[in-house]
């Protein structure tokens, strides 16, 4: 769930919304010439500006070339979905955001290679109730951190797939087809490693849940264990170094990444619509 305060001056996501009044002020332009412009709806962009609406990242782009900040707002929308989660979630994105190495280990399709459809179908199947505006805040969101895919120099990213990710099919056979191929895609990155821990490997050391371990350009590492309420960051060496030796252990488990692509195609295509 999104959280959010839209009096908090001091939110990076009210700095956006003021910066976004100020920049359509100055210009002239009135919230119509804006929409006719940019070809998003004059309410959406209202909403923006009020700070009740977080955008997606096109939409950040459109304004900055159409009030030419040079990548201003693209910055400060960056800074804004940070406001999305919760504090010791909110710390870890913002480390993983600037991690050069980046492993994990899930029991569901990570946010990172999910697609909108995808994350707006799980977003919308939790059991709080959730209004359409605060899911696609929240589609929004987690749609952002796959920016550090897009970085450069990107991030070396190495995901374990529990078998169980792959079994479990969403009931529109579309969207799921869809998921699975952006999975495959995804592996063929140059700077992804997509492994499948099968279930033939049995019970081992990080069965419990999902694991993160994000390595800094600097050296420091931190570790994420993540459950379905709370998260715990993990900031210890010692502890970081034992939860590092499970995820090697892990890697040496799964199925190779030749043949975790293998894997994955093949249910590619048992999926195909």
């Amino acid at each position: 769930m999104v959280e959010h305060n839209p009096e908090d001056e001091d939110s990076a996501r009210a700095v956006l919304a003021s910066e976004l009044r100020h920049l359509r002020g100055t210009s002239g332009r009135s919230l119509a010439q804006l929409a006719d412009e940019t070809n998003y709806d004059r309410t959406y962009l209202h909403r923006l500006e009020t700070g009740e609406r977080l955008s997606k990242l096109p939409v950040m782009e459109t304004l900055d070339q159409v009030y030419a900040t040079g990548g201003l707002l693209v910055r400060l929308w960056k800074l804004a979905r940070l406001d999305a989660f919760k504090d010791k979630y909110r710390l870890f994105m913002q480390l993983e955001a600037k991690a050069m190495i980046i492993h994990k280990y899930t029991l569901v399709v990570p946010g990172l290679l999910q697609t909108e459809d995808f994350a707006r179908f799980v977003l919308s199947s939790g059991p709080t109730p959730i209004t359409p505006e605060e899911l696609e805040e929240s589609v929004a969101a987690r749609l952002g951190r796959q920016e550090l895919l897009r970085r450069d120099p990107p991030p070396d990213v190495r995901i374990i797939l529990d078998e169980s990710v792959l079994r479990r099919p969403v009931p529109d056979p579309k969207l799921w087809y869809e998921q699975l191929t952006r999975i495959a895609e995804a592996g063929k990155a140059p700077t992804m490693t997509i492994q499948v821990m099968p279930f033939a490997a049995g019970v081992h050391a990080l069965t419990g849940g999902p694991l993160s371990l994000l390595w800094m350009a600097d050296g420091s590492a931190v570790a994420y264990l993540e459950g379905n309420k709370s998260g715990e960051l993990i900031e210890e060496p010692g502890e970081i170094e034992r939860y590092r030796l499970a995820y090697d252990r892990l890697r040496d488990a799964a199925l190779s990444p030749r043949d975790s692509s293998a894997f994955i195609q093949q249910l590619v295509e048992d999926s195909r619509p």
